[in-house]
């Protein structure tokens, strides 16, 4: 069994490297990762430049690595495309450094990273956690992924389907348990400040902005945002078609 391993964080990133070394226990792994960090960069793909590749040697794990100075979907598609020579059975994304909960799905280049594979017809999931900067710290994420990856292949996860995994940062013995249930409603209440006077006077039309603004979760007990502040272990499956079926009847009828 061939897992590729990808993230958004970026090849030297401790999530990535605490992931390969715990399914490389089990199976085969092949690391496709972006040469920086590409975090939210969503399912954007590399279409005005050639991609470079660089090969990487993981201290301690005998597995091939490589970065890609592209986004996590370009991982992905190089990966599957040319990289990897044999077939690869499973994707899985992660661990990121932070939760992808809610709307975070949308934006996330974990998310799409596994939402890419899923377009190749390869099962995959992501893989998050809160934000960690040493790999012993993701043990918690990396055990729960290889569990969840066991029970995905005994269970024949259909290729099309994503896995949003959400660890908790919480030692096993504290984690309350596993919920399988739905997005929350986290939304980002971004607003944009205007910097006063102007930074670069050689270029006056040049005007700065600040992001600031903080996240609004409106819960209920089957969201994935409530279960894990609950302390609870949250799996969303994911599909990349995004028709509201519920609808479609309805706006067909707009044309009679």
């Amino acid at each position: 069994m061939h897992i590729l391993v990808v993230n958004d964080d970026g090849i030297d990133a401790p999530g990535i490297y605490a992931l390969a070394q715990r399914l490389h226990k089990e199976y085969k792994v092949t690391m496709v990762a972006p040469s920086m960090q590409r975090s939210a960069t969503s399912h954007s793909i590399t279409i005005s430049k050639a991609l470079t590749v660089k090969k990487h040697i993981i201290p301690g794990l005998d597995l091939k690595a490589y970065s890609v100075d592209g986004t996590p979907a370009d991982c992905v598609r190089l990966a599957l495309d040319n990289l990897v020579e044999d077939k690869v059975d499973f994707v899985v994304s992660g661990i990121n450094r932070g939760f992808n909960l809610g709307m975070d799905v949308l934006y996330s280049g974990t998310v799409s990273a596994a939402v890419e594979a899923a377009i190749y017809k390869v099962p995959s999931m992501a893989v998050s956690t809160d934000q960690f900067d040493h790999i012993q710290q993701y043990k918690t994420a990396a055990d729960y992924a290889a569990i969840l990856l066991n029970m995905a292949i005994e269970h024949n996860l259909k290729n099309d389907v994503v896995l949003n995994l959400n660890v908790p940062p919480l030692s096993h013995d504290d984690v309350k348990g596993v919920k399988v249930c739905r997005m929350g409603n986290m939304v980002y209440g971004n607003y944009f400040v205007k910097r006063e006077g102007n930074e670069n006077s050689s270029q006056e039309e040049t005007t700065i902005f600040d992001i600031k603004g903080n996240t609004f979760e409106p819960e209920a007990e089957d969201m994935d945002t409530f279960y894990i502040k609950e302390g609870y272990v949250t799996v969303t499956p994911l599909h990349y078609d995004l028709t509201n079926f519920k609808l479609l009847k309805e706006v067909s009828q707009w044309f009679y």
